[in-house]
Protein backbone atom coordinates (compact mmCIF):
# COMPACT_ATOMS: atom_id res chain seq x y z
CA UNK A 1 0.00 0.00 0.00
CA UNK A 2 1.20 3.48 -0.81
CA UNK A 3 0.53 5.91 2.00
CA UNK A 4 -0.41 9.36 0.81
CA UNK A 5 1.69 11.85 2.69
CA UNK A 6 -0.22 15.06 3.21
CA UNK A 7 2.39 17.00 5.13
CA UNK A 8 2.92 20.60 4.03
CA UNK A 9 4.60 20.86 0.63
CA UNK A 10 8.08 22.30 1.03
CA UNK A 11 9.52 24.41 -1.77
CA UNK A 12 13.29 24.49 -2.02
CA UNK A 13 13.76 27.94 -3.49
CA UNK A 14 17.14 28.96 -2.12
CA UNK A 15 18.67 29.06 -5.59
CA UNK A 16 15.96 31.30 -7.02
CA UNK A 17 16.99 34.93 -7.01
CA UNK A 18 14.20 36.72 -8.84
CA UNK A 19 10.57 37.69 -8.60
CA UNK A 20 8.98 34.40 -9.59
CA UNK A 21 10.01 32.89 -6.28
CA UNK A 22 6.60 33.98 -5.05
CA UNK A 23 4.69 31.65 -7.37
CA UNK A 24 3.47 28.47 -5.60
CA UNK A 25 5.35 25.32 -6.60
CA UNK A 26 3.65 22.17 -7.86
CA UNK A 27 4.02 18.76 -6.23
CA UNK A 28 2.48 15.35 -6.80
CA UNK A 29 0.66 14.04 -3.74
CA UNK A 30 -1.04 10.68 -4.13
CA UNK A 31 -3.06 10.80 -7.35
CA UNK A 32 -3.26 14.59 -7.60
CA UNK A 33 -1.18 17.70 -8.19
CA UNK A 34 -1.21 20.38 -5.49
CA UNK A 35 0.27 23.86 -5.22
CA UNK A 36 2.34 24.70 -2.19
CA UNK A 37 -0.51 26.88 -0.93
CA UNK A 38 -2.69 23.78 -0.67
CA UNK A 39 -4.91 23.97 -3.77
CA UNK A 40 -5.41 21.13 -6.22
CA UNK A 41 -3.86 21.95 -9.60
CA UNK A 42 -5.69 21.21 -12.85
CA UNK A 43 -4.05 21.53 -16.25
CA UNK A 44 -5.64 23.38 -19.16
CA UNK A 45 -3.27 23.78 -22.05
CA UNK A 46 -2.64 24.26 -25.72
CA UNK A 47 0.33 22.96 -27.68
CA UNK A 48 2.43 24.50 -30.41
CA UNK A 49 3.94 22.49 -33.24
CA UNK A 50 6.33 23.26 -36.02
CA UNK A 51 7.36 21.24 -39.03
CA UNK A 52 11.12 21.52 -39.27
CA UNK A 53 12.65 20.03 -42.43
CA UNK A 54 16.15 19.80 -40.94
CA UNK A 55 14.85 17.82 -37.98
CA UNK A 56 12.90 15.52 -40.25
CA UNK A 57 16.13 14.82 -42.12
CA UNK A 58 17.77 13.96 -38.81
CA UNK A 59 15.00 11.54 -37.92
CA UNK A 60 15.14 9.89 -41.33
CA UNK A 61 18.90 9.50 -41.12
CA UNK A 62 18.54 8.05 -37.65
CA UNK A 63 16.15 5.41 -38.94
CA UNK A 64 13.22 6.56 -36.83
CA UNK A 65 9.67 5.89 -38.00
CA UNK A 66 7.37 8.70 -39.12
CA UNK A 67 6.22 11.11 -36.46
CA UNK A 68 2.75 12.52 -36.35
CA UNK A 69 2.36 16.05 -35.10
CA UNK A 70 4.70 15.94 -32.14
CA UNK A 71 5.94 19.43 -31.54
CA UNK A 72 8.57 21.15 -29.51
CA UNK A 73 9.05 24.88 -29.66
CA UNK A 74 8.97 28.04 -31.74
CA UNK A 75 12.49 27.29 -32.89
CA UNK A 76 13.96 23.79 -33.10
CA UNK A 77 16.41 24.01 -30.23
CA UNK A 78 14.90 26.16 -27.48
CA UNK A 79 11.86 28.48 -27.39
CA UNK A 80 12.81 30.10 -24.09
CA UNK A 81 15.55 32.38 -25.36
CA UNK A 82 13.59 35.44 -26.54
CA UNK A 83 12.20 37.22 -23.50
CA UNK A 84 10.15 39.75 -25.50
CA UNK A 85 8.47 36.97 -27.48
CA UNK A 86 7.77 35.03 -24.30
CA UNK A 87 6.10 38.11 -22.84
CA UNK A 88 3.86 38.52 -25.89
CA UNK A 89 2.89 34.86 -25.89
CA UNK A 90 2.38 34.74 -22.13
CA UNK A 91 -0.09 37.60 -22.29
CA UNK A 92 -2.07 35.89 -25.06
CA UNK A 93 -2.00 32.55 -23.24
CA UNK A 94 -3.37 34.28 -20.17
CA UNK A 95 -6.27 35.55 -22.28
CA UNK A 96 -6.92 32.01 -23.50
CA UNK A 97 -6.88 30.75 -19.93
CA UNK A 98 -3.63 28.79 -19.95
CA UNK A 99 -1.65 28.07 -16.80
CA UNK A 100 1.27 26.03 -18.15
CA UNK A 101 3.25 25.29 -21.29
CA UNK A 102 5.03 22.18 -22.44
CA UNK A 103 8.53 22.56 -23.82
CA UNK A 104 9.92 19.62 -25.78
CA UNK A 105 13.51 20.62 -26.48
CA UNK A 106 15.71 23.02 -24.55
CA UNK A 107 19.36 23.94 -24.43
CA UNK A 108 20.43 23.67 -20.78
CA UNK A 109 23.40 25.94 -21.43
CA UNK A 110 21.22 28.88 -22.50
CA UNK A 111 19.86 31.62 -20.24
CA UNK A 112 16.15 31.07 -19.48
CA UNK A 113 15.53 33.49 -16.65
CA UNK A 114 13.74 36.14 -18.75
CA UNK A 115 11.22 33.76 -20.28
CA UNK A 116 10.64 31.83 -17.07
CA UNK A 117 9.91 35.08 -15.28
CA UNK A 118 7.61 36.26 -18.10
CA UNK A 119 5.47 33.14 -17.81
CA UNK A 120 5.51 33.14 -14.01
CA UNK A 121 4.30 36.74 -13.98
CA UNK A 122 0.99 35.58 -15.48
CA UNK A 123 0.77 32.36 -13.46
CA UNK A 124 2.01 29.97 -16.16
CA UNK A 125 3.95 26.82 -15.29
CA UNK A 126 6.17 24.67 -17.51
CA UNK A 127 6.37 20.94 -18.16
CA UNK A 128 9.79 20.28 -19.73
CA UNK A 129 11.03 17.26 -21.66
CA UNK A 130 14.47 16.13 -20.55
CA UNK A 131 15.48 14.43 -23.79
CA UNK A 132 16.52 15.62 -27.22
CA UNK A 133 16.86 13.79 -30.53
CA UNK A 134 20.37 12.45 -29.82
CA UNK A 135 19.45 11.36 -26.28
CA UNK A 136 15.90 10.02 -26.59
CA UNK A 137 15.13 6.39 -25.87
CA UNK A 138 14.49 4.61 -29.16
CA UNK A 139 11.44 2.34 -29.43
CA UNK A 140 13.01 -0.61 -31.23
CA UNK A 141 16.65 -0.33 -30.13
CA UNK A 142 16.40 1.19 -26.65
CA UNK A 143 19.62 2.12 -24.94
CA UNK A 144 20.56 3.27 -21.52
CA UNK A 145 23.89 5.01 -21.16
CA UNK A 146 25.93 7.67 -19.44
CA UNK A 147 25.57 10.25 -22.19
CA UNK A 148 21.77 10.12 -21.91
CA UNK A 149 21.94 10.43 -18.15
CA UNK A 150 24.35 13.37 -18.34
CA UNK A 151 22.16 15.19 -20.86
CA UNK A 152 18.98 14.66 -18.83
CA UNK A 153 20.72 15.79 -15.67
CA UNK A 154 21.86 19.02 -17.31
CA UNK A 155 18.27 19.94 -18.23
CA UNK A 156 17.07 19.16 -14.73
CA UNK A 157 19.94 21.19 -13.25
CA UNK A 158 18.83 24.20 -15.26
CA UNK A 159 15.07 24.06 -14.76
CA UNK A 160 14.98 23.05 -11.12
CA UNK A 161 16.04 26.63 -10.39
CA UNK A 162 12.63 27.95 -11.39
CA UNK A 163 9.60 27.47 -9.14
CA UNK A 164 7.24 27.48 -12.13
CA UNK A 165 8.78 24.25 -13.44
CA UNK A 166 5.78 22.01 -12.75
CA UNK A 167 7.15 18.70 -13.98
CA UNK A 168 9.57 16.96 -16.33
CA UNK A 169 9.09 14.16 -18.85
CA UNK A 170 11.64 11.40 -19.34
CA UNK A 171 10.11 10.61 -22.71
CA UNK A 172 7.33 11.29 -25.17
CA UNK A 173 5.68 8.47 -27.15
CA UNK A 174 8.67 6.14 -26.94
CA UNK A 175 6.33 3.16 -27.26
CA UNK A 176 4.09 3.48 -30.32
CA UNK A 177 2.98 -0.11 -30.94
CA UNK A 178 2.53 -3.16 -28.73
CA UNK A 179 5.68 -4.72 -30.16
CA UNK A 180 7.80 -1.80 -28.91
CA UNK A 181 6.87 -2.46 -25.29
CA UNK A 182 10.38 -3.82 -24.75
CA UNK A 183 11.49 -0.20 -24.42
CA UNK A 184 9.34 0.30 -21.31
CA UNK A 185 11.99 -0.87 -18.79
CA UNK A 186 14.31 1.85 -20.09
CA UNK A 187 11.64 4.50 -19.64
CA UNK A 188 11.01 3.32 -16.08
CA UNK A 189 14.73 3.20 -15.35
CA UNK A 190 14.93 6.81 -16.57
CA UNK A 191 12.31 7.73 -14.00
CA UNK A 192 14.19 5.89 -11.28
CA UNK A 193 17.51 7.49 -12.10
CA UNK A 194 16.25 11.03 -12.47
CA UNK A 195 14.41 10.76 -9.16
CA UNK A 196 17.61 9.51 -7.54
CA UNK A 197 19.63 12.31 -9.11
CA UNK A 198 17.10 14.97 -8.11
CA UNK A 199 17.06 13.78 -4.52
CA UNK A 200 20.84 13.38 -4.29
CA UNK A 201 21.23 17.02 -5.34
CA UNK A 202 18.73 18.22 -2.75
CA UNK A 203 16.39 19.70 -5.38
CA UNK A 204 12.70 20.12 -4.61
CA UNK A 205 10.63 17.14 -5.66
CA UNK A 206 9.67 18.31 -9.14
CA UNK A 207 7.31 15.57 -10.42
CA UNK A 208 8.96 13.22 -12.93
CA UNK A 209 6.80 11.32 -15.40
CA UNK A 210 6.11 10.22 -18.96
CA UNK A 211 3.92 11.22 -21.93
CA UNK A 212 2.50 8.22 -23.80
CA UNK A 213 1.00 7.62 -27.22
CA UNK A 214 -2.58 6.40 -27.05
CA UNK A 215 -2.00 2.85 -28.30
CA UNK A 216 -4.90 0.47 -27.58
CA UNK A 217 -2.50 -2.49 -27.53
CA UNK A 218 -0.60 -0.89 -24.65
CA UNK A 219 -3.64 0.05 -22.56
CA UNK A 220 -3.59 -0.11 -19.60
CA UNK A 221 -0.37 -2.11 -19.32
CA UNK A 222 2.06 0.77 -19.85
CA UNK A 223 0.40 3.16 -17.41
CA UNK A 224 0.20 0.40 -14.81
CA UNK A 225 3.79 -0.68 -15.42
CA UNK A 226 5.21 2.80 -14.80
CA UNK A 227 3.27 3.12 -11.54
CA UNK A 228 3.55 -0.43 -10.19
CA UNK A 229 5.90 -2.20 -7.83
CA UNK A 230 6.82 -2.03 -4.17
CA UNK A 231 9.79 0.31 -4.70
CA UNK A 232 8.69 3.93 -4.60
CA UNK A 233 12.08 4.94 -6.03
CA UNK A 234 11.19 3.23 -9.31
CA UNK A 235 7.64 4.46 -9.81
CA UNK A 236 6.75 7.40 -12.03
CA UNK A 237 5.27 10.42 -10.27
CA UNK A 238 2.75 11.17 -13.02
CA UNK A 239 1.56 9.67 -16.28
CA UNK A 240 0.05 11.45 -19.27
CA UNK A 241 -1.54 10.38 -22.52
CA UNK A 242 -1.67 11.92 -26.00
CA UNK A 243 -5.27 11.30 -27.07
CA UNK A 244 -6.91 11.99 -30.44
CA UNK A 245 -10.20 10.14 -30.11
CA UNK A 246 -12.84 12.84 -29.58
CA UNK A 247 -13.17 14.32 -33.07
CA UNK A 248 -15.99 16.64 -34.08
CA UNK A 249 -19.41 16.00 -32.59
CA UNK A 250 -18.77 13.08 -30.27
CA UNK A 251 -19.50 12.05 -26.71
CA UNK A 252 -17.95 10.64 -23.57
CA UNK A 253 -19.03 7.13 -24.50
CA UNK A 254 -18.74 7.38 -28.26
CA UNK A 255 -15.22 8.78 -28.22
CA UNK A 256 -13.82 6.06 -25.99
CA UNK A 257 -13.07 8.50 -23.16
CA UNK A 258 -15.22 6.39 -20.86
CA UNK A 259 -12.71 3.56 -21.36
CA UNK A 260 -9.82 5.90 -20.52
CA UNK A 261 -11.62 6.86 -17.32
CA UNK A 262 -12.24 3.21 -16.48
CA UNK A 263 -8.55 2.39 -16.89
CA UNK A 264 -7.50 5.35 -14.73
CA UNK A 265 -9.98 4.93 -11.87
CA UNK A 266 -8.08 4.18 -8.68
CA UNK A 267 -4.73 5.06 -10.26
CA UNK A 268 -2.09 5.89 -7.67
CA UNK A 269 -0.36 8.84 -9.35
CA UNK A 270 -1.63 11.93 -11.21
CA UNK A 271 -2.76 11.30 -14.78
CA UNK A 272 -3.61 13.90 -17.42
CA UNK A 273 -4.10 14.35 -21.17
CA UNK A 274 -0.85 15.73 -22.57
CA UNK A 275 -2.12 16.22 -26.14
CA UNK A 276 -5.62 16.43 -27.60
CA UNK A 277 -7.52 18.38 -30.25
CA UNK A 278 -8.46 16.66 -33.51
CA UNK A 279 -7.97 18.80 -36.61
CA UNK A 280 -10.84 17.25 -38.54
CA UNK A 281 -13.74 17.65 -38.94
CA UNK A 282 -13.95 21.42 -38.90
CA UNK A 283 -14.65 23.50 -36.98
CA UNK A 284 -12.68 22.34 -33.96
CA UNK A 285 -15.15 22.27 -31.10
CA UNK A 286 -12.99 20.95 -28.23
CA UNK A 287 -15.99 19.16 -26.74
CA UNK A 288 -13.77 16.76 -24.83
CA UNK A 289 -12.72 19.55 -22.48
CA UNK A 290 -16.07 19.42 -20.72
CA UNK A 291 -15.55 15.73 -19.92
CA UNK A 292 -11.91 15.96 -18.87
CA UNK A 293 -12.49 19.01 -16.68
CA UNK A 294 -16.09 18.17 -15.82
CA UNK A 295 -17.94 15.56 -13.84
CA UNK A 296 -17.09 12.66 -16.17
CA UNK A 297 -13.35 12.64 -15.42
CA UNK A 298 -12.37 15.47 -13.10
CA UNK A 299 -12.11 13.31 -10.00
CA UNK A 300 -9.52 11.12 -11.70
CA UNK A 301 -7.74 13.24 -14.31
CA UNK A 302 -5.61 16.30 -13.59
CA UNK A 303 -6.32 18.27 -16.73
CA UNK A 304 -5.52 18.56 -20.41
CA UNK A 305 -3.27 20.14 -23.02
CA UNK A 306 -4.68 21.06 -26.43
CA UNK A 307 -2.66 20.82 -29.62
CA UNK A 308 -1.39 23.43 -30.62
CA UNK A 309 -0.29 27.04 -30.13
CA UNK A 310 1.08 28.35 -33.44
CA UNK A 311 -0.33 27.93 -36.93
CA UNK A 312 1.90 26.04 -39.34
CA UNK A 313 1.81 23.47 -42.12
CA UNK A 314 -0.20 20.92 -40.16
CA UNK A 315 -3.03 23.45 -39.61
CA UNK A 316 -3.60 22.92 -35.88
CA UNK A 317 -2.73 26.43 -34.74
CA UNK A 318 -4.65 28.58 -32.28
CA UNK A 319 -2.60 31.68 -33.15
CA UNK A 320 -0.32 32.88 -35.93
CA UNK A 321 2.43 35.47 -36.09
CA UNK A 322 1.26 37.04 -39.32
CA UNK A 323 1.06 36.08 -43.00
CA UNK A 324 3.31 33.47 -44.54
CA UNK A 325 6.68 34.53 -45.88
CA UNK A 326 9.28 33.05 -48.19
CA UNK A 327 11.48 30.81 -45.98
CA UNK A 328 14.37 31.49 -48.35
CA UNK A 329 14.15 35.14 -47.42
CA UNK A 330 13.25 34.67 -43.75
CA UNK A 331 15.03 31.55 -42.51
CA UNK A 332 13.41 31.99 -39.09
CA UNK A 333 10.07 31.19 -40.73
CA UNK A 334 11.10 27.58 -41.40
CA UNK A 335 8.14 26.26 -43.43
CA UNK A 336 6.94 29.75 -44.32
CA UNK A 337 5.14 30.40 -41.05
CA UNK A 338 6.77 33.10 -38.89
CA UNK A 339 8.00 31.97 -35.49
CA UNK A 340 7.85 35.32 -33.74
CA UNK A 341 5.75 38.45 -33.63
CA UNK A 342 2.43 39.53 -32.19
CA UNK A 343 0.05 36.57 -31.68
CA UNK A 344 -3.06 36.79 -33.86
CA UNK A 345 -5.86 34.40 -32.94
CA UNK A 346 -7.05 31.80 -35.45
CA UNK A 347 -10.82 31.83 -35.81
CA UNK A 348 -12.95 30.05 -34.79
CA UNK A 349 -10.60 27.60 -33.05
CA UNK A 350 -9.14 29.98 -30.49
CA UNK A 351 -12.54 31.35 -29.54
CA UNK A 352 -14.09 27.88 -29.32
CA UNK A 353 -11.43 26.67 -26.91
CA UNK A 354 -11.54 29.86 -24.86
CA UNK A 355 -15.31 29.52 -24.54
CA UNK A 356 -15.02 25.91 -23.42
CA UNK A 357 -12.45 26.72 -20.76
CA UNK A 358 -14.40 29.73 -19.52
CA UNK A 359 -17.18 27.40 -18.37
CA UNK A 360 -14.89 24.88 -16.67
CA UNK A 361 -13.43 25.68 -13.27
CA UNK A 362 -13.05 22.52 -11.17
CA UNK A 363 -12.11 23.33 -7.61
CA UNK A 364 -10.88 19.89 -6.61
CA UNK A 365 -9.94 19.13 -3.05
CA UNK A 366 -7.81 21.08 -0.61
CA UNK A 367 -4.57 19.44 0.44
CA UNK A 368 -5.64 19.78 4.06
CA UNK A 369 -8.75 17.73 3.29
CA UNK A 370 -6.90 15.05 1.33
CA UNK A 371 -7.06 12.38 4.02
CA UNK A 372 -3.78 11.67 5.71
CA UNK A 373 -5.06 8.19 6.44
CA UNK A 374 -5.83 7.48 2.79
CA UNK A 375 -3.69 4.94 1.06
CA UNK A 376 -3.55 4.10 -2.61
CA UNK A 377 -2.33 0.73 -3.77
CA UNK A 378 -0.10 0.67 -6.86
CA UNK A 379 -1.61 -1.36 -9.68
CA UNK A 380 -0.44 -4.92 -10.21
CA UNK A 381 2.57 -5.08 -12.53
CA UNK A 382 1.49 -6.40 -15.93
CA UNK A 383 2.73 -9.74 -17.18
CA UNK A 384 3.69 -10.55 -20.73
CA UNK A 385 0.97 -11.67 -23.10
CA UNK A 386 1.34 -13.46 -26.41
CA UNK A 387 1.14 -11.03 -29.31
CA UNK A 388 0.84 -8.00 -27.05
CA UNK A 389 2.62 -6.56 -24.04
CA UNK A 390 5.98 -8.38 -23.85
CA UNK A 391 7.47 -7.06 -20.60
CA UNK A 392 7.54 -8.95 -17.34
CA UNK A 393 6.52 -6.13 -15.04
CA UNK A 394 8.27 -7.62 -12.02
CA UNK A 395 11.69 -7.99 -13.62
CA UNK A 396 14.55 -5.78 -12.35
CA UNK A 397 15.15 -2.61 -14.34
CA UNK A 398 18.30 -2.12 -16.41
CA UNK A 399 21.24 -0.38 -14.81
CA UNK A 400 23.32 2.30 -16.47
CA UNK A 401 24.61 0.98 -19.79
CA UNK A 402 22.92 -2.39 -19.32
CA UNK A 403 20.83 -4.41 -21.75
CA UNK A 404 17.93 -6.60 -20.79
CA UNK A 405 17.86 -10.23 -21.82
CA UNK A 406 14.74 -11.98 -23.03
CA UNK A 407 13.85 -12.92 -19.48
CA UNK A 408 12.83 -9.37 -18.74
CA UNK A 409 10.52 -9.22 -21.70
CA UNK A 410 8.95 -12.62 -21.61
CA UNK A 411 9.07 -15.03 -18.69
CA UNK A 412 7.83 -13.91 -15.32
CA UNK A 413 10.15 -16.48 -13.70
CA UNK A 414 13.49 -15.36 -15.09
CA UNK A 415 13.79 -11.71 -14.29
CA UNK A 416 17.46 -10.82 -13.94
CA UNK A 417 18.73 -8.35 -16.54
CA UNK A 418 22.10 -8.94 -18.11
CA UNK A 419 24.90 -6.59 -18.92
CA UNK A 420 28.34 -5.55 -17.80
CA UNK A 421 27.80 -2.00 -16.64
CA UNK A 422 28.31 -1.31 -12.93
CA UNK A 423 25.44 -0.16 -10.78
CA UNK A 424 25.28 3.63 -10.65
CA UNK A 425 23.90 5.55 -7.72
CA UNK A 426 21.80 7.48 -10.19
CA UNK A 427 21.67 5.26 -13.22
CA UNK A 428 20.77 5.70 -16.79
CA UNK A 429 18.14 7.92 -18.09
CA UNK A 430 16.74 8.85 -21.40
CA UNK A 431 13.52 9.91 -22.86
CA UNK A 432 12.14 9.79 -26.27
CA UNK A 433 9.77 11.03 -28.77
CA UNK A 434 9.00 8.72 -31.51
CA UNK A 435 5.83 8.60 -33.39
CA UNK A 436 2.43 8.48 -31.85
CA UNK A 437 -0.98 8.59 -33.10
CA UNK A 438 -1.82 12.20 -33.56
CA UNK A 439 -4.53 11.68 -36.14
CA UNK A 440 -2.33 9.29 -38.00
CA UNK A 441 -4.21 9.71 -41.30
CA UNK A 442 -2.41 12.29 -43.36
CA UNK A 443 -0.23 13.43 -40.45
CA UNK A 444 3.02 11.90 -41.57
CA UNK A 445 4.83 14.75 -39.83
CA UNK A 446 3.27 17.71 -38.30
CA UNK A 447 6.09 17.60 -35.89
CA UNK A 448 8.97 18.94 -34.35
CA UNK A 449 9.26 22.49 -33.93
CA UNK A 450 7.64 23.85 -31.00
CA UNK A 451 5.20 22.64 -28.59
CA UNK A 452 4.22 25.16 -26.04
CA UNK A 453 1.61 23.10 -24.26
CA UNK A 454 -0.22 25.39 -22.01
CA UNK A 455 -2.41 24.69 -19.25
CA UNK A 456 -4.82 26.80 -17.38
CA UNK A 457 -4.53 26.96 -13.65
CA UNK A 458 -7.93 26.91 -12.10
Amino acid sequence: MLSVAVSPLIAVLAAVDFAIAAIPVISAVGSKFFTSDGNQFYIKGAINATWVPSLWEYLTDAGLPWLSGIAYQLIPTDPLVDTDQCKRDAKQMQDLGANAIRIYHVDPNTEHKGCMEAFADVGIYLFVDLDDFPTQIQPTTPSWNQSQFTAFSAVLDEFQKYPNTAGVFVGNEVLTTADTSGAAPYVKAAVRDMKAYRDSKGYRKIPIGYSAADVPGLRPMLQNYLACGDKDAERAEFYSLNVYEWCGESSYEGSGYSELEKNATGYNIPIFVSETGCREPRPRLFGDQASILGEDMVDTWSGTMVYEWIQETNDYGLISYGPMVDPKVSTEALDGYPRSGSPTTVSPDYGNLKSQWATLSPSGVKLSAYSASASISPPACPTSTEGGWIVNGNAPLPRLGQSLDSAATASSDASTPTGSAPQASASATGGGTTAGNKEITGMVVGLLGVMLGFVTYL
